[in-house]
């Protein structure tokens, strides 16, 4: 399995690495959300700018979500994030995932390690790629 990701500029003029991902919206349908690869992250977050056109229920979370910044404003809610493959095929995660709630809490939505744990991940901007893989695919380290 190899889930193909991106080097995007973004408002501020840095590149981050970024995994597309569509996110389960209260209507059935899926919205496309960039997911910025966070290794520190604990786990997946979604930013108020794409809870909100979710149109999901929500509760109180059970811990608080914290960063450089503190702790935010946030709730948990329940829906699907599924990412595709190169070959075209989808892996679904389901669950409950943390939303801010205020806008200026969080930019991008960001994938975490409650996802992550599930692959090897490659963030090697030198050589421009951005990878989750498993199963038939995987990486070696060599000496040049």
């Amino acid at each position: 399995m190899l889930i193909n990701g991106d080097w995007v500029l973004c408002d501020d003029g840095i590149e981050r690495p970024v995994i597309y991902g569509e996110v389960l919206s209260g209507d059935g349908s899926w919205r496309l959300t960039e997911l910025l690869v966070d290794i520190g992250a604990d786990r997946t977050i979604l930013s108020a700018n794409v809870f909100e056109s979710l149109n999901l229920s929500a509760r109180e979370p059970d811990e608080p979500i914290g960063g450089v910044g503190g702790i935010v404003e946030s709730v948990v809610t329940a829906t699907q994030i599924r990412l595709t493959c190169d070959d075209a095929s989808k892996v679904m995660f389901r669950g409950e995932f943390a939303a801010c709630v205020e806008y200026e809490s969080l930019d991008m939505s960001v994938l975490g390690r409650d996802i992550m744990k599930h692959f090897a991940v490659i963030v090697d901007q030198p050589d421009d790629k951005i990878a989750l893989l498993r199963e038939r695919h995987s990486y070696h380290i060599t000496k040049k």
